[in-house]
C-alpha cells in the first residue's frame, strides 16, 4: 500500500465530529471530537490535528449536515435573503406546488411556508415555448427594476424562467443583467442547476441551492482557514449526497446536493466493504446520536432516487410526499427514523410508551451522561440492561448508570411497568421495531429479500441494536466493521470523486440525429471532467453514457447505458416490458434527457483492525429476558484469539459495543470485521 495519497476525512456530526485519516502505507487512524454546533469548521480542523497526519495530507473530505440543519432552522444558522425572479403570472409556482398531500384526511392541513416569501418573488415580461423558441422577448427593463429594488449585501437572486431547459438564454441575460445593476450579487439559474421540465420541482431545487450557496461557500472558508492554521496544506474536498466525492467548486455551484453528505458516507462505506467481501446484498444499518438510517446496496451499489424533500417529515422511515421543499439532485435511497441513542422515551395521554421523535441531542444529553440530561433516552434504556461499557465515544463521555436508573424508574410509573429493567427493556424493543420498520423498507419495499442479505451494522449504537433487528427481519448475517463507531468518516476517504452533467433533449427517437446526439454526449463529458483536473491520487477515471427514454406522454421514464442510438428503442422496449409486462401499441418512444456521469477512482487502503490491545474480559451482569444474567463481556482482542463467543455476551469494540443476545455467534472475519450469526 506504499505510496497512498495521505486522506482524511471528517465527518461533522450533531454530537461528535469523526475522524478517519489513511497514512502512506494505508495505516488506518481515528478520532472523535466534540462538535461546536456555532463553529463546525474548529471542531473539523481539531478532529484533523488529532489524527498527527494532517502536515502531510494531500487531501481532507468533509461531509456536513449544515445544509439540512439550515433548511430546518437550527438556531444560530440565519437564512440568506432570497429574492425569485420569474416570468410574470408564475410567481406562486413555488405556493402552488402539487397536489401531494403529507395528511390526506386532515382538513386543516397548512403547507410548508414557501422558502421565498410573497414581497420577494417577482414576475417579469418575457416568455419560451417548450421547445426554447421565444414567444415574447426578455423584458431587461423588468429585470433591472427588481434588481435596483432589491440589490443590497447579502442578497442572492434565484432565476426561475419557463422552459429555460430547452434555452438558457433568457436566464443567462438576466443573470447578466442582475450582476450589472448590482455588483457583486449572487446569482443562482434554473438552467445550470436542474435543467429538466418540471417547473415546481426545477424552481424549488433552484432556491434551496440559492439559500444554501453563500452559507456554504462562508463554511468552507472557514473550514479551510482552521484546517490552515492546524498546518493542513491539502485540498479540501465535499461528500455529495449521492455517495461521490466533489470539489468545493463544486459544492458552491450546486450546494444542494450535499445535504446528506453525513448518512451518504457511511452507506458509501459498506458499500466498499461488500465489495471486499463479495456480498452482493447488503442492508446498510447506521446507528447515531439522534436517527437510525437504513440503505440497500445491490451488487456493490446503493440505490438511489433522484428527488428528495429537504425539512419534510419522516413517517416511519418513509419520507412523507409534499411535507417538505423538493430537490432534484441524486440522493442514496435512505429510510431514516427518530431512534437514535438520544431519542427521548415518553408516555402519551392514553398512557402508551412511546420513543421519538425527540432527541436528547448534546446538551443535556442523555440522563447517564451526567450533564443534566433529566428524560429517558434509548441510551439510558440499554445503560441500565447493562449494555454499555464505563465510557462510550473512545473515552469522551464517562456512562454514569445510576442517573439511568432514576429516569428509568420515573418512566416506568408512568407507563405501569413494574421496573427500571422492565422499562428500559421496553424502550429498546420499541426502538428495535421502528427501526426494522426502516430496514423494511429500504429491503421489502425495494424489492430486496432480506434473507438473501447482510446487514453491516455501525454507528456509535448500531452494534447495540442489529442482531435482533437482523431476526426480526430475518437476515442471515450482521457485520460489524472495523471502527463502527466512526464508520461514516471512513467512507469519506474510500469513496470515489463524481460528477453528473444532463441535458434536456425531449425528442422522439426518430427525429433524434446519432452524430449530433454523439456530440452532445461529447461536450457533456468535457464538461463534466474538467472538475477533476487538478485532483490527486485517482487511479483511473470512467465513463458512462445514459439515456432517460420514456413513452410521449409519460411521466416515468427509464435510464439506458447509451453506447449508440442504434438498439436504444429495443433496449427500451425490454426493460419496460420487464418492468410493466407488456409495451403500449403505437407509443412513440422519446428521449428524455442524456446525461454523463465521470468517476475519478481513488486509490483505496485495505481495512487494517486495530493493533497494540491487550485480550480482556470481565463478568458483567445484563438483563436478559426479564433477569439479570451473568454475561461475558470481552474486548476486540480477545475475539482475535479465542475465534468466536455465543450469546448473551457482549464485546467491546474502540468505538461501539456489539451486544449479542442468546444464540447468537459471532466470530471475527479475515478483513477484521465482526461477523454474527443472529
Amino acid at each position: 500500500m506504499a505510496g497512498l495519497l495521505v486522506r482524511v476525512g471528517v465527518d461533522v456530526g450533531g454530537t461528535f465530529t469523526d475522524v478517519v485519516a489513511v497514512d502512506e502505507s494505508g495505516r488506518i487512524v481515528w478520532g472523535k471530537v466534540l462538535t461546536r454546533p456555532r463553529e463546525p469548521w474548529v471542531s473539523a480542523a481539531e478532529a484533523a490535528s488529532g489524527t498527527g497526519l494532517q502536515g502531510r495530507a494531500g487531501a481532507l473530505v468533509n461531509a456536513t449536515t449544515l445544509g439540512a440543519n439550515l433548511v430546518f432552522g437550527q438556531a444560530g444558522l440565519e437564512r440568506p435573503r432570497v429574492v425569485l425572479v420569474t416570468n410574470r403570472g408564475f410567481e406562486d409556482v413555488l405556493e402552488i406546488g402539487r397536489q401531494n398531500r403529507p395528511s390526506l384526511y386532515d382538513p386543516l392541513f397548512v403547507k410548508p411556508e414557501p422558502l421565498v416569501p410573497r414581497r420577494l418573488r417577482y414576475g417579469v415580461g418575457g416568455r419560451l415555448a417548450a421547445d426554447g423558441s421565444v414567444v415574447e422577448d426578455l423584458d431587461l427593463g423588468d429585470v433591472r427594476r427588481v434588481v435596483r429594488e432589491q440589490c443590497r449585501p447579502g442578497t442572492v437572486f434565484a432565476v426561475v424562467f419557463l422552459h429555460s431547459y430547452a434555452n438558457p438564454s433568457h436566464e443567462a441575460r438576466a443573470a447578466e443583467a442582475i450582476e450589472d445593476e448590482c455588483p457583486g450579487a449572487v446569482v443562482v439559474t434554473s438552467s445550470s442547476i436542474d435543467p429538466r421540465p418540471g417547473e415546481y420541482e426545477r424552481a424549488s431545487t433552484t432556491v434551496v441551492n440559492a439559500l444554501l450557496k453563500t452559507v456554504l461557500s462562508e463554511y468552507f472558508s472557514r473550514l479551510s482557514g482552521s484546517l490552515a492554521a492546524s498546518g493542513f496544506r491539502g485540498r479540501v474536498y465535499v461528500m455529495k449526497s449521492d455517495g461521490g466525492i466533489a470539489t468545493v467548486g463544486e459544492a458552491a455551484r450546486a450546494p444542494a446536493a450535499f445535504i446528506e453528505s453525513g448518512p451518504a458516507a457511511g452507506v458509501v462505506a459498506a458499500a466498499w466493504l461488500s465489495r471486499l467481501l463479495g456480498l452482493d446484498v447488503v442492508l446498510s444499518f447506521d446507528m447515531g446520536g439522534t436517527t437510525a438510517k437504513a440503505s440497500s446496496i445491490v451488487g456493490g451499489e446503493p440505490l438511489v432516487t433522484d428527488i428528495y424533500e429537504v425539512g419534510g417529515r419522516v413517517h416511519y422511515g418513509r419520507l412523507v410526499r409534499g411535507s417538505g421543499y423538493p430537490v432534484r439532485h441524486t440522493f442514496i435511497d435512505l429510510a431514516e427514523v427518530s431512534a437514535g441513542g438520544g431519542t427521548v422515551a415518553w408516555v402519551d395521554r392514553g398512557g402508551a410508551l412511546r420513543v421519538g421523535p425527540r432527541s436528547a441531542g448534546s446538551e443535556p444529553g442523555p440522563a447517564c451522561y451526567g450533564r443534566g440530561g433529566s428524560e429517558p433516552t434509548v441510551t439510558d434504556a440499554n445503560a441500565v440492561l447493562g449494555r454499555l461499557p464505563g465510557r462510550l465515544a473512545g473515552g469522551l463521555v464517562e456512562v454514569r448508570a445510576d442517573l439511568a436508573v432514576r429516569v428509568m424508574e420515573k418512566l416506568a410509573a408512568q407507563a405501569g411497568l413494574g421496573s427500571a429493567h422492565e422499562a428500559a427493556e421496553a424502550v429498546v424493543d420499541l426502538a428495535n421495531t421502528l427501526m426494522a420498520r426502516a430496514v423494511r423498507l429500504v429491503s421489502v419495499e425495494r424489492g430486496v429479500d432480506p434473507s438473501t442479505a447482510s446487514m453491516v451494522a455501525f454507528g456509535g449504537a448500531g452494534p447495540l441494536h442489529a442482531v435482533e433487528i437482523a431476526r426480526t427481519m430475518g437476515v442471515g448475517e450482521v457485520i460489524v466493521p472495523p471502527y463502527p463507531g466512526v464508520f461514516s468518516a471512513l467512507g469519506l476517504v474510500v469513496a470515489d470523486f463524481k460528477v453528473v452533467r444532463t441535458r434536456h433533449v425531449g425528442r422522439p427517437l426518430d427525429e433524434v440525429d446519432g452524430d449530433r446526439l454523439d456530440h452532445v454526449y461529447s461536450e457533456l463529458e468535457a464538461e463534466a471532467r474538467r472538475p477533476l483536473e487538478g485532483v490527486d491520487g485517482l487511479s483511473g477515471v470512467i465513463v458512462s453514457r445514459v439515456a432517460v427514454v420514456r413513452y410521449r406522454g409519460q411521466t416515468g421514464s427509464a435510464r439506458i447505458p447509451y453506447t449508440g442510438l442504434p438498439g436504444l428503442r429495443g433496449r427500451f422496449e425490454e426493460e419496460y416490458r420487464r418492468r410493466y409486462g407488456v409495451t403500449p401499441p403505437g407509443g412513440v418512444v422519446e428521449l428524455a434527457e442524456v446525461e454523463v456521469e465521470v468517476v475519478g477512482l481513488t486509490e483505496k487502503p485495505m481495512p487494517n483492525p486495530p493493533v497494540g490491545g491487550r485480550p480482556e474480559e470481565a463478568e458483567v451482569t445484563v438483563y436478559v429476558d426479564g433477569e439479570m444474567v451473568e454475561t461475558l463481556a470481552v474486548n476486540y482482542w480477545w475475539l482475535a484469539g479465542q475465534g468466536s463467543i455465543e450469546g448473551p455476551a457482549l464485546v467491546y469494540l474502540d468505538s461501539s459495543t456489539l451486544y449479542l443476545p442468546p444464540g447468537s455467534r459471532a466470530r471475527l472475519g479475515g478483513l477484521g470485521e465482526v461477523r454474527v450469526a443472529p
